[in-house]
């Protein structure tokens, strides 16, 4: 009684508005940026990507190519405005951004997630870490592995080459680049996984960690991010 009245005073004082465009809003948006969001609705069901069909289709290359992720949730586009909300909380330190979406990301999750024995955020090498200060894929997850009651690891996977960022290279170059980038230091307490992490740009970098996870006996790995590259 005494949290929800001290709840509701301090929401009278600094009340929530809407992280993109001010106005009055409850956790962060307003209906109207909501319902503007750039949503995903037609997502490959292995990679994500945008499909004109229904959300269960498989997209043509995941049929040529089946890759080691076995169901992707990904909510949004990355174009305007979820770009900018992901590249200030990545890069600009901005963490109530990344709150934000993480709770969109969970409203996605809630309708079509089927939940998994554990959550692992995508892994920085050791020297970015320091660099950014924080993993943005892990700040994701933290709200996510609370809400859902999903244990969280961040020990188990290792990012053990320091690679140029992906965001820098084309698609071929991209798998080059991952190649033996991960490690999966022992066996994991489970059979079901979701990799978190911010953006899937080509899905050469979680692929490659649920390659690693699959070898340790993983038997389903699912990807759980905020945005896809179109």
């Amino acid at each position: 009684m005494v949290y929800n009245c001290i709840n509701n005073i301090l929401s009278l004082i600094y009340p929530d508005y809407c992280q993109l465009c001010s106005a009055p809003a409850t956790d962060g948006i307003c209906a109207g940026c909501w319902q503007e969001l750039p949503h995903n609705s037609h997502g490959c069901r292995q990679c994500g990507l945008p499909l004109t069909t229904n959300r269960a289709a498989v997209c043509g290359h995941c049929l040529r190519h089946p890759p080691a992720v076995d169901c992707s949730l990904i909510p949004f586009l990355y174009t305007t405005p979820i770009d900018r909300l992901i590249g200030q909380f990545k890069f600009s330190a901005k963490l109530p951004h990344g709150r934000l979406l993480s709770r969109l990301l969970r409203v996605h999750l809630e309708q079509y997630a089927t939940m998994p024995d554990l959550l692992i955020p995508v892994p920085l090498h050791p020297s970015r870490l320091r660099q950014r200060g924080y993993n943005q894929a892990l700040e994701l997850a933290r709200p996510l592995s609370r809400h859902f009651g999903i244990p969280l690891d961040f020990r188990s996977c290792r990012r053990i080459l320091h690679t140029q960022p992906q965001s820098e290279l084309k698609k071929r170059q991209r798998k080059r680049n991952i190649h033996g980038a991960f490690q999966v230091t022992g066996p994991l307490p489970a059979t079901h996984v979701a990799l978190v992490d911010d953006v899937v740009t080509t899905g050469s970098t979680v692929n490659e960690l649920a390659r690693h996870l699959k070898r340790a006996g993983i038997a389903r790995v699912d990807v759980w991010a905020v945005a896809r590259t179109p």
